[in-house]
């Protein structure tokens, strides 16, 4: 591999990966021994990447202004335009906007040529025919709630047209072009439960925190739903 691209496949797995990072993992993403690693960071070093960590602590990287824009390769081009744009199918309004603003900023960060690619993608998502309800309330206060993990108090109108009053631990969101679901841990019934968003008639938060659990709640349910596919294929 060309100097210029190691170095380059280097500063991508800095941002990438979750820092610090350690010398073994980065070694192993660039393909390059641990002696060639550090020789490369001290490249970028003096080359005025802020590059934090040594060998034994792991390394995390400080973008700065100063730095050669981000670079993409086409492929990657072609897959954050068609993942922006298929949010219009399947994202709210919130989120389809967030989308674009992201899109928009890191198309300002490339070079000239590959901002030319980006605006001329040959990959499109053609508009879908909306099939989902709109959601009554506003989704801020869900999202707030699943990052700082608050719990919720929701006001829910079941598939029977039953009406209850639920304390919810949100854990996330998940989209599609037929429904939005809210996956949280059910106070009441002390169990995981699935919600349809455009059900919920009203949303609190309640000032409670369940920090730092949600991780651990995902892990389980993601486990459970493992188990159950794996029964079901015996």
């Amino acid at each position: 591999m060309a100097r210029t691209d190691r170095l380059m496949r280097l500063m991508d797995t800095l941002r990438r990966l979750p820092a610090p990072v350690t010398a073994a993992r980065l070694a192993e993403e660039t393909g390059v021994s641990a002696r060639q690693l550090y020789r490369d960071i001290a490249t970028l070093r003096a080359g005025g990447a802020l590059i934090d960590g040594a060998a034994g602590l792991g390394y995390s990287l400080t973008e700065d202004p100063a730095l050669p824009p981000q670079s993409f390769s086409r492929l990657e081009i072609e897959a954050l335009r068609l993942a922006v744009e298929s949010l219009a199918g399947i994202g709210d309004q919130d989120l389809v906007a967030a989308g674009r603003d992201a899109l928009a900023r890191i198309v300002a960060t490339l070079p000239e040529r590959q901002a030319r690619q980006a605006m001329h993608a040959i990959t499109r998502c053609f508009p879908q025919t909306p099939h989902r309800s709109a959601p009554s309330v506003d989704l801020a206060p869900i999202r707030a709630a699943c990052w700082d993990e608050q719990a919720l108090l929701i006001e829910y109108v079941d598939l029977n047209g039953r009406q209850t009053r639920r304390e919810i631990w949100p854990l996330g969101l998940s989209y599609s072009d037929q429904s939005l679901m809210l996956l949280a841990h059910c106070r009441l019934r002390m169990d995981y439960r699935v919600f349809h968003v455009n059900r919920i008639a009203a949303v609190r938060l309640t000032g409670d925190s369940f920090r730092p659990r949600r991780v651990a709640l995902v892990r389980d349910y993601a486990q459970a739903r493992r188990e159950h596919a794996n029964r079901g294929t015996r």
